[in-house]
């Protein structure tokens, strides 16, 4: 796949601005407010030392060097955090030129939850916490394919969810928001060949798009069109009920129902 060329970096450009909106945050609160927490902060620090730690919404942060990552986790499921339920990140690259990093931890047998969080420059690697927790598997794949964050040490760094030869990376916040202009031909170009690009069509790259005119894919809004008619033909009213009414229902037909102005 040829390598797409970007254009205007859309995290610069302000879709919508109000000069009297404030942006609510989330109150931080200290981790000695809360026991379960101090106890817990207290014996992580005898295996990493973390940069900053504090709670918010009722889940304990912790952050820490990207070079610590492996180790800190270790920690935590040592002090009792046995279930990984999630790993990602979050691209900065405009603003800081990396990403912040997160993984989301559940401790079962102290019903508490935390969050782990580094920031990894860009071009920058990470090691694998999947020997820690075997759930990091296919999250570190995923974290690859979709931002590009390369993971030192996993048994199959490999693309999970894009094609082996799929330029880029979806979730970067340049990655253009319908796609490589290349990219509404790969699946053509891949299972028929490009000989059929008349024949099939571009594939469309938003699925939230509905055309009104389109009579072969979509019903027209409102009414109902034979698939495949003209936009122009006359459109078809839409009935309540099957032609041939439901048993023991007297057949209702749009021509002659009211609407009430007010209720009675």
């Amino acid at each position: 796949m040829r390598q797409f060329t970007p254009k205007d970096n859309v995290q610069k450009k302000a879709y919508f601005t109000d000069r009297f909106r404030i942006q609510p945050s989330i109150p931080k609160h200290k981790v000695e407010t809360n026991e379960t927490f101090q106890k817990q902060l207290e014996a992580l620090k005898a295996y990493v030392e973390p940069l900053d730690t504090y709670i918010e919404a009722n889940q304990w942060v912790i952050w820490i060097k990207p070079e610590e990552n492996k180790q800190t986790l270790e920690a935590m499921k040592a002090i009792g955090y046995e279930n990984l339920s999630e790993l990602s990140a979050v691209d900065f690259i405009a603003q800081k030129q990396g990403f912040e990093v997160f993984y989301q931890l559940l401790s079962m047998c102290h019903h508490t939850r935390a969050r782990v969080k580094c920031f990894v420059p860009q071009n920058e690697t990470l090691q694998s916490v999947e020997s820690v927790y075997k759930s990091a598997n296919w999250a570190e794949r995923e974290m690859y394919d979709m931002f590009g964050i390369l993971i030192e040490n996993h048994p199959y760094m490999k693309r999970i969810l894009m094609p082996d030869d799929w330029h880029g990376h979806p979730l970067l916040k340049t990655y253009p928001l319908l796609g490589d202009e290349a990219a509404q031909w790969y699946e053509i170009d891949t299972l028929f060949g490009k000989e059929y690009r008349d024949v099939v069509g571009p594939e469309q790259r938003d699925p939230a798009r509905v055309d009104l005119e389109d009579t072969t894919n979509f019903v027209r809004i409102r009414h109902e069109v034979p698939k495949g008619a003209s936009y122009a033909n006359t459109p078809i009213e839409q009935e309540y009920q099957e032609e041939e009414g439901v048993f023991g229902v007297k057949k209702v037909r749009k021509a002659q129902t009211k609407t009430l102005k007010e209720r009675r």
